[in-house]
């Protein structure tokens, strides 16, 4: 019996190099789109190249391809925000998926299923109000940037796609991302609370995010958007402090104004000082079960 094969995009990526490995372990056989060459050490698994600024990909990455898994994307928080950067930010998000579907649009293909990354960012500073996915997009560039990443990813269904997007909180893993980051500026004491502190900090766990991605391809009936967030909605500080608490660390400097990230960061500190509390209601009732529902179990893994 043939193995049924996975593209994914972003493959080398936090995300997708973990999601590589749980697909291997599910008997998938994976292609991997990367913009250089790479090789991995399992044969279930192929590379191959893109480069979506001159929209070329090479078509063999479609090749017995049933579902694609689409995390490809300029890290949103790793530069300043340019007006140049904002435009490399918006066309890795946006046109890569079209560059997919223009391939699948002009060839033979068996993809049926369509899942992709989106970011919590589509509700950005929403103060204490509860989010779930019937809201209203933020009127700023991240409120923007997700609807139309979204709205392309959705394209998709005039193909015949099942299409589903995953707005994703901040991931915690010990690879990279945001958590080691802040373990580091606490164990070397220099953890300190952005802003007030009592900005909601949509968060999930790796593992989690991982079955997620599992869980939306191999579930005919999930379609849509959905908040990849993990059930217990937490506070900026109160996560601080758990992690201190874990590293038997105090945080003890003043919290950082406002005003000093907005001068050092400019507008990517709305990533610091956006209050958003995420619902994770809508994937729960659609079956899917947390492994690490709260931080602190969270925290205690990594």
């Amino acid at each position: 019996m043939m193995r049924k094969c996975v593209l994914v995009t972003g493959a080398t990526g936090l995300i997708g190099t973990a999601l590589i490995d749980a697909l291997i372990d599910q008997g998938y056989t994976v292609h991997g789109l990367s913009r250089g060459e790479q090789q991995h050490r399992s044969s279930a698994v192929r590379f191959f190249q893109w480069d979506t600024d001159s929209g070329k990909v090479d078509e063999r990455c479609l090749n017995g391809v049933q579902a694609i898994i689409h995390l490809a994307g300029e890290n949103i928080g790793a530069q300043p925000w340019s007006k140049h950067r904002k435009q490399a930010i918006y066309d890795s998000h946006v046109q890569s998926i079209r560059l997919l579907y223009r391939l699948l649009e002009n060839r033979e293909h068996a993809v049926n299923t369509v899942v992709s990354a989106g970011a919590t960012g589509y509700y950005s500073h929403r103060g204490d109000e509860l989010m779930t996915e019937d809201k209203l997009p933020a009127n700023d560039f991240l409120g923007r940037l997700c609807l139309a990443w979204e709205q392309a990813v959705a394209e998709g269904r005039r193909l015949g796609l099942r299409t589903v997007s995953l707005r994703s909180g901040a991931v915690l893993a010990t690879a990279g991302g945001m958590y080691p980051k802040l373990v580091k500026f606490i164990k070397t004491g220099l953890g300190a609370v952005p802003g007030t502190g009592r900005q909601w900090m949509p968060w999930v766990h790796i593992d989690d995010a991982v079955a997620l991605y599992l869980f939306a391809m191999e579930h005919n009936g999930i379609h849509g958007v959905y908040n990849m967030v993990a059930p217990q909605q937490i506070q900026l500080k109160p996560l601080l402090y758990a992690i201190g608490n874990h590293l038997d660390k105090r945080i003890w400097l003043p919290h950082i104004p406002a005003f000093v990230l907005k001068a050092v960061l400019g507008q990517m500190s709305e990533l610091l000082l956006s209050s958003t509390r995420v619902s994770a209601d809508k994937i729960q009732n659609a079956g899917f079960r947390f492994t690490y529902p709260e931080i602190n179990q969270a925290i205690a893994s990594l």
